[in-house]
């Protein structure tokens, strides 16, 4: 059976062309007792494509890579791989490999050795193992490493020959279960940058799972954001971070200031104990007096003195007053925290060169456009997520 998918990124998942690495999960369940891991995920992932599923732990993101993989079996639903059905298919049978965090290389085995095993294991000719072997540490840049034990290497050269094993295969799927998770994070940035220019070079699908939006954000062509084993948002990274399909996807991608009030009359904004939260686009679909939560990313949030305010300032929208109470520089911009009465903190955050030079103890003002603004229904589960808790003294 298929089904639609239309995504925000325009692209639908309805009779997929189904080439080689070409991923489809149709109507895909989960079960582990009377706990459900991933309950009806349908999802179709085209030949090289580099897509992420992005989620907090317990979400299903790794139970459904492991599914693609072959190391657990779906209770319901159909997944098919280049076109195939695989259930029932054994992992050593798929045209996917893995790559884990735990890179689970050989310690009493060279580098070219901990490559050429999984080649071995199928009787591959001795001169093409050679050659494959070769070819695969020339993508990763460790040609020259071939004849060092595996405890020899960095972190990051073991994860680069954890990825020359799994290419050596050359499969049509490569599958990364959060394999970024050791390193350190300059050398994750720069692990990010070659994953996917490698990705590029080879054209070859790959399936990334991680629970951080940095690695989701900066390496996919799409981003499938993961609650409760169910996608929540499927879109392009530009199309998540700056149109988020509901509160939790707005909290877990990238940063956001929440705050709750009753939804005016007109829709399109919030009444607070603070003042009038105003955004440009109504929500006809929420009723009017519903609790609302509205949502402002702190580097649209101007901070200033309180004296720059003017007299209207109380009954501006758009605008609390309140005590900043912490001060971070963040190296590219300064990051503000200000305490709006008991019950509300804001984060601000402006481009280091054109920071306000504000000390905490000074009474600002907080601003920001309506274009700023986005309102959903309430979530409690974003509310949480996006909460700063104020300083008790």
């Amino acid at each position: 059976m298929s089904t639609t998918m239309t995504t925000e990124s325009g692209r639908t998942g309805t009779d997929p062309v189904e080439g080689p690495g070409a991923v489809v999960l149709d109507g895909v369940t989960k079960h582990y007792g009377e706990a459900t891991a991933v309950r009806e995920m349908s999802l179709s992932i085209e030949p090289g494509e580099f897509i992420s599923l992005l989620g907090p732990s317990g979400c299903g993101k790794t139970t459904t890579l492991r599914m693609i993989a072959g190391f657990e079996q779906p209770d319901a639903g159909d997944i098919r791989v280049s076109g195939r059905s695989v259930l029932g298919v054994p992992a050593y049978r798929r045209d996917v490999n893995t790559v884990f965090q735990a890179y689970a290389l050989f310690p009493h085995m060279s580098v070219a050795e901990n490559v050429a095993y999984g080649l071995q294991q199928r009787r591959t000719p001795k001169a093409e193992i050679r050659e494959r072997v070769a070819s695969a540490l020339d993508l990763v840049q460790m040609r020259r490493f071939a004849d060092r034990k595996s405890t020899q290497l960095s972190g990051g050269q073991q994860q680069r020959i954890a990825l020359a094993r799994a290419l050596v295969n050359r499969p049509s799927v490569l599958l990364l279960d959060e394999p970024l998770g050791a390193l350190d994070r300059q050398l994750r940035e720069e692990m990010q940058l070659e994953l996917k220019l490698l990705q590029s070079r080879l054209g070859i699908t790959f399936v990334f799972v991680t629970h951080d939006q940095g690695e989701a954000l900066s390496m996919s062509d799409r981003i499938a954001i993961m609650r409760d084993g169910r996608i929540e948002q499927l879109a392009d990274a530009d199309t998540v971070y700056a149109r988020p399909s509901s509160a939790y996807v707005a909290a877990f991608v990238g940063q956001q200031n929440f705050i709750e009030g009753a939804l005016t009359a007109s829709r399109d904004g919030i009444a607070t104990a603070h003042g009038i939260v105003q955004a440009t686009t109504a929500r006809p679909d929420l009723p009017a007096g519903s609790v609302a939560q509205a949502a402002i990313r702190p580097e649209f949030v101007e901070v200033a003195d309180a004296s720059a305010a003017g007299e209207d300032a109380p009954t501006r929208p758009n605008l609390v007053r309140g005590t900043l109470i912490g001060v971070s520089h963040l190296g590219e911009t300064m990051q503000y925290l200000v305490r709006v009465g008991d019950d509300l903190s804001v984060i601000a955050r402006r481009p280091t060169p054109d920071a306000p030079r504000l000390a905490v103890g000074d009474e600002v003002v907080c601003s920001w456009r309506t274009e700023s603004v986005q309102l959903f229904a309430l979530d409690a589960a974003a509310a949480e997520a996006g909460y700063v808790e104020p300083p008790t003294n």
